[in-house]
């Protein structure tokens, strides 16, 4: 549905949860990216992206620079994968984003993503991507901790 955004529990006109806060704007672009990255709307994925838009990735150190490197990554990755958007907290220009990516040949990956937005795109950001991995908790810890169930809540 072109023009309208995710959002937590349901969908939101993109232009009705802009309005006038910056915050609402910013959390609006991102809930957008992540439609339009899971529609593989390439194009329209575009107009959210600054032209020298910068992805840190500091847990391998990697960095994608530019609109062009972040459109071609993503359209080049192993199909397979659905954004399934958990959470969105914007303070200012400023979006948190907590997103479940399951890869059918892959397995499943956690991703927070912390983006900057200004003027409707996001311009930089710092992205955390994990594997799922199911450890048994060591003795010396489970006085306090438990294993988490599949349901994750």
């Amino acid at each position: 549905m072109p023009g309208w955004s995710v959002g937590l529990r349901a969908a939101v006109p993109f232009a009705l949860a802009a309005g006038d806060n910056p915050s609402m704007e910013a959390k609006a672009t991102v809930a957008e990216l992540w439609r339009r990255l899971q529609a593989r709307d390439w194009d329209g994925l575009a107009e959210l992206l600054a032209d020298d838009v910068v992805i840190d990735w500091p847990n391998t150190r990697q960095r994608i620079r530019g609109r062009a490197s972040y459109l071609g990554f993503n359209r080049a990755y192993p199909e397979g994968w659905t954004i399934e958007v958990v959470n969105l907290f914007a303070d200012g220009s400023t979006v948190v984003s907590e997103v479940r990516v399951p890869h059918t040949g892959l397995g499943q990956f956690d991703l927070v993503s912390i983006l900057e937005v200004e003027d409707g795109r996001v311009v930089r950001g710092r992205e955390y991507w994990m594997d799922e991995v199911s450890e048994a908790v060591p003795p010396e810890r489970a006085a306090w901790l438990e294993p988490m169930s599949s349901a994750r809540h």
